[in-house]
């Protein structure tokens, strides 16, 4: 079977399902495993994220939307040349990969059927559940149901972890300027974990939101998880970014809890990584995470 991934999530689910040689071509943002980034890039970002702020990156995502439907471009001369028998792509945001209109008018031109599949997670069953479909769709059942189990267990021993310790009151949020809260699976991420997110809701789009709410939310922990950044990319943005009026007076902020996350690799993408995310914010607010061999919090203030 050849396999076209339109997702970093989905490029992550098979490799993890070991279906690597299978992958005929992935996203620009494919960076995990290592060996996806050898692999044929078919899309490419209208925007220059690397060089624009916070801000710059709101107001051309926001642009760009309403001009062209989205941010991206789907290479459809490597998409024909491929003749890919599965195409895994989404409908569930156009900031985050090539709109689904997008590809079902590129895949017009392929001969023979080619399988256009959706996935559209918003909770964290959602998610492992995508990972089941994923093994159906590609004859990898067993090796997805052993995985999924592998994840749910790995949930359940962050339960136990957390117990009933005190929940901090928490606001993840996705995007520095302007503010975002988080959505979708990150709020039950951190319920999980052993917080309270006081501005998400589990299963719901992120969201911008005003400074007023934020201050009235009285975070005791800021997690920082930009959408598509790094580690290195979420530290730097925060030190270059003027955060709104009030914002010196959070809790989180006078008592020195704002963490910077790898918001791309454990929080802003629906595949196996945000179980990491998990435990990643379970040693945020309880010491009780994995004990991750590489950096992966550093806290700011």
């Amino acid at each position: 079977m050849k396999i076209c991934s339109l997702l970093p999530s989905s490029t992550e689910i098979l490799y993890a399902l070991g279906l690597g040689d299978q992958v005929a071509a992935v996203t620009h943002e494919c960076d995990f495993p290592q060996e996806a980034a050898s692999k044929p890039r078919i899309t490419e970002s209208i925007i220059d994220h690397e060089r624009l702020s916070s801000l710059e990156i709101d107001h051309h995502v926001s642009a760009n939307i309403g001009r062209h439907g989205s941010i991206y471009r789907l290479r459809e001369d490597l998409l024909e040349a491929l003749k890919p028998d599965l195409i895994i792509t989404q409908e569930l945001c156009d900031v985050c990969a090539v709109s689904y209109k997008d590809v079902q008018h590129a895949a017009r031109v392929l001969e023979g059927e080619s399988r256009i599949v959706s996935l559209e997670p918003n909770t964290l069953d959602d998610v492992l559940d995508t990972i089941l479909l994923v093994g159906e769709l590609t004859g990898r059942q067993q090796a997805a149901e052993k995985k999924v189990h592998e994840l749910r267990e790995r949930l359940d021993r962050v339960r136990k972890q957390v117990g009933a310790s005190p929940r901090p009151r928490v606001y993840a949020m996705e995007w520095l300027d302007p503010p975002f809260s988080a959505g979708h699976w990150v709020p039950e991420m951190v319920e999980i974990a052993g917080g309270h997110e006081v501005l998400g809701k589990t299963g719901l789009k992120s969201a911008r939101i005003s400074p007023e709410s934020i201050v009235e939310a009285k975070p005791e922990i800021v997690v920082l998880m930009p959408c598509g950044f790094s580690l290195d990319r979420t530290i730097d943005e925060y030190h270059r970014t003027k955060f709104f009026a009030g914002w010196e007076e959070l809790p989180a902020v006078r008592n020195n809890k704002v963490y910077a996350v790898d918001g791309s690799s454990y929080f802003n993408r629906s595949g196996p990584r945000l179980i990491d995310g998990v435990e990643i914010l379970a040693e945020i607010f309880h010491s009780r995470g994995a004990d991750v061999p590489y950096r992966h919090i550093e806290r700011l203030s």
